[in-house]
C-alpha cells in the first residue's frame, strides 16, 4: 500500500510539472503575439529558383538576437522535418505537419551558420540561421539543420550582406 501511494504521488507531481510547462508555453505565446503578428503569405509567383531544395530539420524561430528565446506563437516554435528552397523573391521553408514559412527577400538581413539555435546545440557551423524582419518590425532568427551541410556555403554566399559566426552559442 505504501508503494502505491508513492507511485500515485509521483504521478501527480509529474502531471503537475507537465501542466506548469504547458502554462508557461501558453503565457510566452500570449506575451509574444503582438510582436510576431501575421506572417507573410507565400506569393503565387516565387520567381526563378536560385538554389536547389535542401532537406533537413526546422529547429524553430527565435526573437533576435537571442538564440534561445524561442517563439511560442502559432507553430513557429515546434520542430519539423522541412525543405528549404531559395527563389528570386525569397526563401520558402516547407514544413511537414505545419504551415509553410515564406521569408521575403527584402526582409532578410543575414544568412549565416551557427553552432546552436532554439535550444539545439550542434557542432561548429552546424545550423543555418536566417535573420529576417517580420511585418511588425520584429527581427527573428529561423534555424534549419540541413541533412547535407555542404550546401551551407552556397546559402550564405547567396545573401549579399551576411555574417558568419555572429551570436554564436
Amino acid at each position: 500500500m505504501e508503494r502505491a501511494l508513492w507511485v500515485g504521488g509521483l504521478v501527480i507531481v509529474f502531471a503537475g510539472l507537465l501542466f506548469l510547462m504547458f502554462m508557461g508555453w501558453r503565457n510566452r505565446a500570449r506575451r509574444q503575439v503582438d510582436a510576431i503578428g501575421e506572417l507573410p503569405t507565400v506569393p503565387a509567383e516565387l520567381g526563378a529558383q536560385l538554389l536547389e531544395p535542401t532537406t533537413g530539420l526546422y529547429l524553430g524561430s527565435t526573437i533576435a538576437p537571442s538564440w534561445q528565446d524561442r517563439i511560442a506563437v502559432g507553430d513557429l516554435g515546434f520542430r519539423a522535418t522541412a525543405e528549404l528552397t531559395r527563389f528570386e523573391r525569397g526563401i520558402l521553408l516547407e514544413r511537414d505537419g505545419a504551415a509553410a514559412i515564406w521569408i521575403p527577400r527584402e526582409s532578410i538581413s543575414a544568412v549565416r551558420t551557427e553552432r546552436g539555435h532554439a535550444g539545439k546545440v550542434m557542432t561548429e557551423n552546424g545550423v543555418l540561421v536566417i535573420r529576417w524582419k517580420l511585418p511588425t518590425g520584429t527581427e527573428i532568427d529561423t534555424g534549419f539543420r540541413g541533412d547535407d551541410k555542404t550546401v551551407y556555403p552556397a546559402w550564405v554566399a547567396a545573401q549579399p550582406s551576411t555574417t558568419t559566426g555572429e551570436d554564436e552559442a
